[in-house]
């Protein structure tokens, strides 16, 4: 009998018990290792590999459903490599147009090395109508902040059926919410800073593939452009990886509480959020996510009204990013680069009591009339 995701939370990547040993062996702060003889073995050089980055990346490939995985240290510098290893100049590459503003802003860097770029909305798998002659498709399902979802496993097949590589943005579901490399990708990519790691106190990123010339040219990526994380971050982030499913159980159970508490409210509109049966995004969603993830967004009347809001709530932080054990939120056009209204919020749930949470939204909502 397969283990549940908390079981296999709580044990991947820890090494076989030893006598006297660490259940999860600190971090190992090496710049060379001893190195006698031939340039060979697991550990040469420390912009190579560490034995603290093969624990955590062991423990994140369990977790992906098998592959190799390389971490990075954050999620853009996963993308990046995902993107600029296995690109060149001439290729074609599908993205998003309303996927993670950064992402977004690859595009100028790729279309200066000779790349063409094409994009589509996420939304009724807009993506599939752009993918003559695509090297790469890139895909990020639920979207952010809009929290549109695309169909992997059609898309999947049809760029395959093309010649294209397909890449999958799981920052906002996680593994235990979506096992995009099961639906037919050849990448999944993350930005572990978010809910993976979960608490909100470190960058973090990797890529996962069951490919292992993918694999090989990803980790080069790393090697080369020396884009490595810290041994502390990366140790830090395997021990967060034993509450992930207990996390993503409360945070979602959180999310859909607040979406449906806002579903009537008259200062709300545009509510999105995956997990509501009513959701745009519901049917497609539901056929290939197990948990729908932390973040809601809505829309309040003007950009006083939601820095009313903001400012008026006990529990949530004023902040960007999402998915920490603290519940956060932010009006997202203050960044610019996104298509939203100025009163848009982008609302990551953490992991307080469901009841008090709700409340202290709603009365934020009061003092934000």
């Amino acid at each position: 009998m397969a283990d549940g995701d908390s079981t296999r939370s709580v044990r991947a990547g820890r090494p076989a018990a030893e006598q006297h040993a660490p259940e999860l062996p600190g971090p190992t702060f090496a710049a060379h290792y001893h190195l006698a003889g031939e340039a060979t073995g697991p550990y040469t050089y420390g912009r190579d590999a560490n034995p603290t980055w093969t624990l955590l990346e062991d423990a994140i490939s369990e977790l992906e459903g098998g592959g190799a995985t390389t971490v990075f240290p954050s999620g853009m510098a996963a993308v990046s490599a995902a993107l600029f290893s296995l690109v060149a100049s001439g290729d074609t590459v599908v993205m998003p147009d309303d996927c993670y503003q950064t992402t977004r802003a690859l595009r100028e860097r790729l279309e200066s090395y000779g790349v063409h770029v094409r994009t589509a909305p996420t939304a009724g798998d807009a993506q599939l109508d752009v993918l003559d002659g695509a090297r790469l498709v890139w895909l990020e399902t639920p979207s952010n902040p809009g929290l549109d979802v695309c169909d992997i496993k059609r898309i999947a097949a049809a760029a395959h059926e093309a010649g294209a590589l397909v890449a999958v943005d799981n920052t906002l579901a996680t593994p235990l919410g979506q096992r995009v490399l099961d639906l037919g990708a050849d990448l999944a990519v993350a930005s572990d800073t978010k809910s993976l790691t979960g608490h909100g106190d470190l960058l973090l990123g990797h890529v996962t593939t069951r490919d292992a010339a993918l694999a090989q040219a990803v980790r080069t990526w790393r090697k080369t452009v020396g884009a490595i994380p810290g041994p502390m971050e990366a140790w830090l982030a395997h021990r967060s990886l034993a509450t992930l499913a207990l996390r993503l159980d409360r945070q979602t159970a959180n999310a859909l509480a607040l979406a449906t508490a806002l579903r009537e409210h008259p200062l709300v509109s545009g509510l999105r959020y995956p997990g509501l049966p009513d959701d745009p995004a519901h049917a497609v969603a539901a056929a290939q996510m197990r948990r729908f993830g932390c973040v809601v967004s809505f829309t309040l009347p003007s950009q006083a009204a939601a820095e009313r809001f903001l400012a008026a709530s006990r529990l949530v932080t004023e902040a960007t990013s999402f998915g920490s054990v603290h519940s956060s939120a932010e009006r997202r056009a203050r960044w610019g680069g996104d298509a939203v209204p100025p009163g848009f919020i982008r609302f990551s749930c953490g992991v307080e009591d469901t009841a008090d949470l709700v409340a202290d939204v709603l009365q934020a909502l009061d003092a934000a009339r």
